[in-house]
């Protein structure tokens, strides 16, 4: 069985990492523009960086706004997508937020990855709109009122599903 760990990010060689893979998933395979995936929210935003057996294949970030918690450039690389990584990675960003005492956190999901966050509780909110050239649409989960610690109920089945 693989080992998934997630960490945060507090080096310069991670900090590449986690570029290299956010360059890999969404300028190389998503069409992103490269001057759009790095912007103003990364120096304050608290980045986790996603091993699976020992190598960097994920990552994802928190960024806390006054009393809101926004979740983002979550990414696996192809090859550990559905091994349980973006699940990994959302349910330690979700445990950092509830550290943080934030009652909410909200995030702008690509409309096929909808799915994904809804499996932690996320609910779409509004329209539909385009960021760096793909759909998205805003979702948000009310942290006082989520179900579980973890933010969604860990079973090797939902692992099994497609990660963002």
């Amino acid at each position: 069985m693989s080992e998934i760990r997630c960490v945060p990010v507090n080096t310069p060689d991670a900090w590449a990492q986690v570029v290299a893979i956010r360059m890999a998933v969404f300028v190389q395979e998503q069409g992103v523009p490269a001057e759009e995936e790095l912007d103003a929210y990364d120096p304050v935003a608290l980045h986790l960086l996603a091993f699976l057996d020992e190598q960097p294949v994920g990552t994802g970030r928190l960024v806390v706004d006054g009393a809101e918690g926004i979740i983002g450039r979550l990414a696996v690389l192809p090859e550990a997508r559905r091994r349980g990584v973006g699940s990994a990675l959302l349910r330690t960003l979700l445990a950092h937020a509830r550290q943080h005492g934030l009652p909410r956190v909200r995030l702008a999901a690509q409309l096929h990855a909808r799915p994904f966050y809804a499996r932690f509780g996320f609910v779409a909110r509004g329209p539909y709109f385009l960021d760096g050239g793909l759909w998205h649409q805003r979702m948000e989960l009310d942290l006082l009122r989520a179900s579980t610690a973890a933010g969604a109920p860990h079973t090797p089945a939902a692992d099994a599903r497609p990660d963002p």
